[in-house]
């Protein structure tokens, strides 16, 4: 075997090493640079793409949300409107057969009993628009207070739940539990079933 020192070659060697060194390093500047996409982009035009937009503003997009909810709001809004005023309108819209009818005879009698007619009508929609409105109201407390009754003994039970608790993790000073509380817990349940 020959014993190769580092730089002690023969000259054939050294300048055949150096060339094939020179033809891979340009190989894999090749590669990477097709890897990488091309040589890359010049000044003008990466500032050409960076001053382009693309579309996307956040600002832009937070106002036409903002402009379409409160599109929304207006919206229903109209629409709560439109129901209210529903009765107004239909009372106006309720004769317009019977009056034309009626128009055709031009009397005075006929245009006062039509005026008496039609206050009559209104009348009784108001009514019955009021009548519908007062029921809604009465159920709607009626509601609000048995929610409000089953929120305030969910409360007490939890007052109850967390202070028996309390109570039955309390220790003495060298850590046993206190079992007076525990024996008043196995007190009231013996009782409880012995009730039923």
């Amino acid at each position: 075997m020959k014993n190769r020192v580092s730089g002690g070659d023969s000259g054939g060697n050294a300048g055949r090493s150096s060339s094939a060194e020179g033809k891979n390093a340009s190989k894999n500047l090749k590669r990477n640079k097709r890897r990488l996409g091309g040589g890359g982009l010049s000044l003008e035009a990466f500032a050409n793409l960076k001053s382009k937009s693309n579309g996307y503003n956040p600002a832009i997009i937070k106002k036409q949300r903002e402009f379409y909810k409160n599109a929304k709001y207006i919206s229903k809004y109209k629409k709560v409107l439109k129901k209210e005023e529903l009765p107004n309108e239909l009372s106006m819209k309720i004769e317009p057969l019977e009056d034309d009818i009626e128009a055709k005879d031009d009397t005075e009698t006929s245009a006062n009993s039509r005026v008496k007619k039609n206050k009559h009508k209104t009348y009784k929609l108001n009514e019955l628009y009021e009548q519908k409105r007062q029921e809604d109201e009465r159920a709607r407390k009626e509601r609000e207070a048995i929610i409000q009754a089953k929120e305030q003994a969910r409360k007490e039970a939890l007052f109850r739940r967390k202070t028996a608790r309390k109570n039955m993790f309390k220790k003495t000073r060298s850590g046993q539990p206190v079992m007076k509380y525990r024996m008043e817990q196995l007190l009231e349940t013996i009782q409880a079933s012995v009730k039923k």
